[in-house]
């Protein structure tokens, strides 16, 4: 069984405060993107992971297909299977890659199995995972509160639209944009109503709090920013922690790079 785990960005980014879990409060619209990893998953006789496409850093037992089965393994007599990601999305990007796989990963064992998990079910198990990784049970944008686990579908319509990626190899640690933090707790704008006003209108109101921190450490990544405006974005921001830097068009955008530097990963995707 093959799917294609999607990529998301943050449509604004606000932490509220930290909670006695060591987690922090937040409020976010994720919106999933087309573009995608490939996720295939066979019955075998041993169980194995595989990998193609982008290099992917850090031991394999943490990888997050491979917790995502032995997670469903220990509720359920599951046979082995042959895992095989082929990596498209950059890692530590901001885009949710990772998570997109683990999860889309107990999507097909789900299916492969014949387990019945329920949407909520299989949320529950992707929290285990990861804070962000329930958002990728369904494929509609969701307004999300508490560590982001907190899902509620929201109205967003970027059809037709374009939308243009950007990451220049910056590597952003997450513990650090959290440090350099300035908490939000009294904030009185609505995000949810910001994102389901006209997008036009998302420029002067709509943030990701973590601008704020990642921005002064990495004036490049401002300056990715701005250039997205000077090219004709109508909204653009970083997603996440970072560094990915998108921008929201309304017709498809030249390169901003003349000169591509080794590093610069772009990816321009419609929005059909």
């Amino acid at each position: 069984m093959i799917l294609f785990p999607p990529a998301k960005i943050n449509l604004g980014l606000k932490v509220l405060n930290k909670r006695e879990d060591g987690f922090h409060n937040l409020e976010t619209v994720f919106f999933q993107i087309p573009f995608c990893d490939i996720l295939e998953i066979v019955k075998s006789e041993k169980f194995t992971f595989k990998s193609s496409g982008l290099t992917i850093f850090g031991e394999e037992k943490n990888n997050l297909c491979i917790k995502a089965y032995e997670l469903l393994k220990n509720d359920f007599d599951l046979e082995p299977v042959l895992v095989h990601l082929h990596k498209i999305i950059p890692m530590g990007a901001g885009l949710g890659g990772g998570s997109a796989d683990g999860t889309y990963t107990l999507l097909i064992l789900n299916e492969l199995f014949n387990l019945n998990l329920s949407s909520e079910q299989l949320k529950e198990y992707a929290l285990i995972l990861g804070s962000d990784c329930p958002l990728f049970v369904e494929s509609f944008p969701q307004y999300a509160t508490g560590r982001g686990e907190v899902l509620e579908k929201i109205n967003v319509d970027l059809k037709g639209k374009y939308i243009y990626l950007i990451n220049n190899g910056t590597h952003i640690q997450t513990k650090q944009a959290f440090e350099n933090l300035k908490l939000n707790p009294n904030s009185e704008a609505n995000l949810k109503q910001l994102v389901e006003n006209d997008v036009l209108s998302w420029k002067e109101e709509l943030e990701n709090n973590f601008e704020t921190s990642v921005f002064p450490q990495n004036p490049e990544l401002k300056s990715i920013k701005e250039k997205m405006y000077q090219n004709g974005a109508i909204y653009a921001s970083m997603t996440g922690t970072g560094s990915t830097i998108y921008g929201i068009f309304e017709k498809k955008p030249e390169s901003i790079f003349t000169n591509k530097q080794k590093n610069i990963f772009e990816k321009i995707v419609c929005m059909e």
